[in-house]
Order: structure tokens, then sequence, then C-alpha cells
């Protein structure tokens, strides 16, 4: 009830241990914390907070306007309702190394388990939009390190996403992931690999825990969960599918509202509002109001 029972430490701890066992760990988009405790309701192993469902979600293109402080507000309000891990998606650190020290420790402040920072350019792009620029080799190690050493608990996975393969091709991709390995960087996140040969070639460059990224409409392929664990992927994030499903059948609504002047025909897509307030869990709710508010007046 208010808060999912395991703390943030907790968290990080089993996040870290189901990282270490080569698992393949699948990390849905919730753009909202409703959509984290059905994450957790379905069974996944942890949620993702995805840059470019956050801007979405405040009706702005995903190129750097969202900022610290709303990031680490969602954040929090996401890993505070479920008992999963949350990988929150930190973009370049909102600024240079000082600015990135400052953003892991906001961050680990607001509960989450593992964060990533990338190498773009700052202000940075979506991963899978053309034009994007990114950072020398010098200065996204710079960017790692100062994540690394800032975090004050040591489970906090710091991950580095690397953008380099969009720009300047696989081979300065896989020695950007090595040299970001060395920088202290926990996993790796290779941005918009464009086939399953790519990954495996990642998987044997570096020896921590890589990331996939299944984007729908984007620059890689939608390989399937089986297929990504048989080269070697340890996490796969679905950053803004739950959004794009929710928003599609919201405009399918309104033209049906539109048309027919009532909804009920869909009512048998809709989620009921019994599954609604088991998933919020009214029931120890008003438990604890009982127990609170147990009394009789006077007479």
């Amino acid at each position: 009830m208010l808060y999912a029972t395991p703390s943030a430490a907790d968290k990080r701890a089993s996040l870290r241990q189901r990282l270490g066992t080569g698992d393949l760990l699948l990390l849905p988009g919730a753009f909202n914390p409703l959509s984290a405790k059905l994450i957790e309701a379905k069974s996944f192993d942890g949620v993702y907070v995805s840059g470019a469902a956050m801007s979405a979600e405040l009706g702005l293109p995903d190129i750097g306007l969202t900022t610290l402080s709303e990031v680490a507000q969602r954040s929090a309000q996401i890993a505070r309702v479920t008992s999963l891990p949350a990988l929150v998606d930190a973009d370049t650190g909102f600024g240079e190394p000082m600015n990135v020290a400052r953003t892991v420790q906001i961050l680990e402040d607001a509960g989450v388990s593992a964060l990533h920072i990338e190498d773009q350019v700052n202000p940075k792009r979506c991963g899978h939009l053309d034009g994007k620029q990114v950072v020398d080799t010098a200065t996204a190690v710079q960017r790692i390190r100062a994540a690394v050493t800032a975090r004050r608990d040591d489970n906090l996975v710091i991950m580095a996403r690397t953008d380099v393969r969009a720009v300047e091709g696989l081979p300065a991709a896989l020695e950007r992931a090595r040299a970001l390995v060395d920088a202290g960087a926990d996993a790796i996140f290779p941005e918009a690999l464009v086939d399953l040969g790519e990954f495996e070639r990642m998987r044997a460059a570096i020896d921590v825990p890589i990331l996939a990224n299944m984007t729908e409409f984007g620059k890689s392929e939608l390989f399937t969960t089986r297929q990504l664990g048989d080269v070697g992927v340890n996490m796969v994030i679905f950053p803004v599918s739950l959004l794009r499903l929710a928003m599609g059948a919201a405009e399918r609504a309104l033209d049906v509202l539109r048309e027919r002047g009532t909804l009920e025909s869909l009512l048998g897509e809709m989620q009921h509002r019994r599954d609604l307030y088991e998933l919020l869990d009214y029931a120890s709710y008003q438990e604890y109001d009982a127990s609170v508010f147990n009394f009789e007046l006077p007479r």
C-alpha cells in the first residue's frame, strides 16, 4: 500500500544478482506509475523509464527538452509503486561531468536501480533519428567515470549507452564500448544495431551485460526475446510500446465516440473497473482506513 515493500537498496541488490546469473531480463517501458504496476502484475523482470515516452507524454519531441527535475520526479513516482527494479534513461546526464554526477545522485535518491548515460552531443535526440552526433571517446569516458564516482550505492547499475554505430559504423561502436567498460560501466546499451550478427559481435567484444532496444518503427529489426537471448543479450527494453498501444486505442475510441456518440461498443476492450481496483489494491486501503477511523462518536 502506498509504497512497494522492498527498499530501493534491496531492488538494486536484486538487479545486480539477476544480472550476474546471465538470465535474459525483460523491461517493458512504464509511461506512468499505473503502467508500472501492470508490468509487475504480469511478472516481468523490471520497468524501463524511457526518455522518448516521457517527452511524448509531455507533448514534446525527443530532442533533449525534458529536464533532470522532470525525469527525477517521474522516476521516483514509478520506482515508488513497484517492487521491480527501474532502469531510467538519463540522456547525456543533463550536462557535462559535474552535471552527470549530480544527475546520478538525484536519480539514486529517487529510488531507481539503474540508469544509462549516452555519448551523444548535448542536447541529444532520439537514437533512431538520422543526423545524430556523438562526442569523442575522451568525453564519453569522462561522463561514465563521473557517474561511477558519484554513486553512493555500489549496487546502482551505471550503464553506458553508445550511439556510435549509426554515426561511425560497428567497428567504432565496438571500440567505444570497450573504452566505456574500461571507464567503469557496469553494462553497455549499444543503440541501433541492425542485425543479430552485430549483437553477437558486441557480445564477443565486452564482458559486461548488454542491452537491446526493441523499439518499434526504428533502425533495428524487432527480434524475439529468444533470438536475443541466443546471441548473448542480457536485457531487453520495449521503451514506448505500451504508450503507443494506449495512444492507438485512445485514438480509435475517440473516432468511435465522434461517430456513434457512445463508447458502449468498446466496453469489451476497456480495463474493467474491478481489474483497475485490484491493480490499485483498493482492498488494503479500505482495510487500513477502517483500522485508523474505527471509532464511534459519544452519545
